[in-house]
Order: structure tokens, then C-alpha cells, then sequence
């Protein structure tokens, strides 16, 4: 039986990324098309702790680019694992608000780390877990710095400066060119209706169990 997709969503802070995550997952649900969402760091039990450190902790301050990005694949590896692997052999879609494409980006080119480093523990954490597509919400780091201001919890990663953010676009950008099977550019400056809508005409377009399943559902939706 064809498996449903695993769809990941990457792009830098206040990108909007998470916004279409649960657009998608609304779509999903209206569709009848099973699915989970995941979120990086997090989506179990030992990550949440792990994203509780890397983001909020009060001494996470002094944290090296190296710890932070061992942090990050101990996560990952545990996330696969116990979560995402078993979804995908139940035929669950699974949607990831970021995966590794996010590492190679703020490790290991906002933080210039090893990139060949970065890219085997990428390769360890994850196994043959790849997205089948990955989404990248390309906002420009002006507008998603203006979208950080609402009232909310920040994190440590949303307290780096501008250029920071810069690089970290410019890097997915690049990722995109590299990577044009896997990985869409989406332009996020414009109306998130319009940005949910071309995700979900290149979903449908590019996997047919999606466009089979949800005309099943409002084929049944109207007998």
C-alpha cells in the first residue's frame, strides 16, 4: 500500500511556517487524510525536556554552538524513532515543523560549525527518515523580525541579531537550489491564504494518494 508523505516545514523565525502547519493539518482534517504533527526540538517526551533546555532554560546563555547542536540531534534521533518511522508505516502523514534542514542551516551555516560534522550527525539522527517534501517559508528577515514582537514567550533563538537571520535565509535559499526535487521555496511576505493554497496545489500535484483521498472524502461527503 502506498504510504502517505512526510512533509516538513522549515524557514527562519517568524516565517509563518508554524501558521501553515496547522492550515495544512485543518485541510487534512476537512479531507479525511490521517495525520500527526511534529515539532523540532520536541514531539516527545525526553525532547520537550531537551527543547526546554536549548530555549528557555535561565543558564542556556553560555550554551556552545557544539552543545547546541547535540542537542538538537539527540531530539531529532529520538523523534524518528519513536514517533515519526512508526506514523509513516501506519500510513500516516506526518507534518514537521522543522527537521534537519534546519540544522544544516543555523549549525552549520549561521553558526559555521563543520558542515561535514553537521551533515553525518544529520545522517545518524535520522536514518532513512527524509522528507519526501520539505516547504520553506522564504520571509525576509525585516518582516519575520517584526512578527517576533507580539506578546509571546521568546526563546533563545529568537534573540539573535538581524544578520543572523540573514545568513540563515540566505542559507535555506541556497538549500532550496541545491535540493529543487525535495525542497519548494515559498514566498511568505504575501497573504497566508495564498501561501496555504500553492502548498496545497503542490501537494496534490506531486502526490496522487493525497488528491485520490480527499476526492474520496467529499465524494462520500455528497452521496
Amino acid at each position: 500500500m502506498q504510504r502517505l508523505p512526510f512533509i516538513t516545514f522549515e524557514g527562519s523565525e517568524g516565517c509563518g511556517k508554524s501558521t501553515q502547519v496547522k492550515r495544512l493539518a485543518a485541510r487534512f482534517e476537512r479531507s479525511g487524510i490521517p495525520f500527526l504533527i511534529t515539532r523540532e526540538p520536541g514531539g516527545t517526551a525526553i525532547g520537550e525536556s531537551i527543547r526546554e533546555l536549548l530555549q528557555f532554560a535561565p543558564h542556556n546563555a553560555c550554551m556552545t554552538p557544539e552543545t547546541e547542536l547535540l542537542l538538537f540531534e539527540a531530539s531529532r534521533s529520538q523523534l524518528v524513532r519513536e514517533i515519526i518511522k512508526p506514523a509513516l508505516e501506519r500510513t500516516v502523514c506526518v507534518i514537521a515543523d522543522r527537521f534537519f534542514d534546519s540544522t544544516t542551516v543555523y549549525q552549520g551555516a549561521a553558526r559555521k560549525l563543520d558542515r561535514q560534522i553537521v551533515q553525518w550527525l544529520n545522517a545518524f539522527a535520522i536514518g532513512d527518515c527524509v522528507p519526501d517534501i520539505t516547504f520553506v517559508i522564504d520571509t525576509d528577515a525585516e518582516t519575520a523580525r517584526s512578527r517576533m514582537q507580539q506578546p509571546r514567550r521568546a526563546d533563545r533563538m529568537e534573540q539573535q541579531p538581524l544578520e543572523f537571520y540573514e545568513q540563515v535565509r540566505q542559507a535555506y535559499r541556497e538549500l532550496a537550489a541545491r535540493e529543487p526535487n525535495r525542497i519548494v521555496l515559498i514566498d511568505g511576505s504575501g497573504d497566508a491564504d495564498k501561501v496555504e493554497n500553492e502548498i496545497w496545489e503542490t501537494l496534490r500535484a506531486r502526490f496522487s494518494i493525497l488528491a485520490k483521498t480527499s476526492n474520496i472524502r467529499h465524494q462520500t461527503s455528497n452521496t
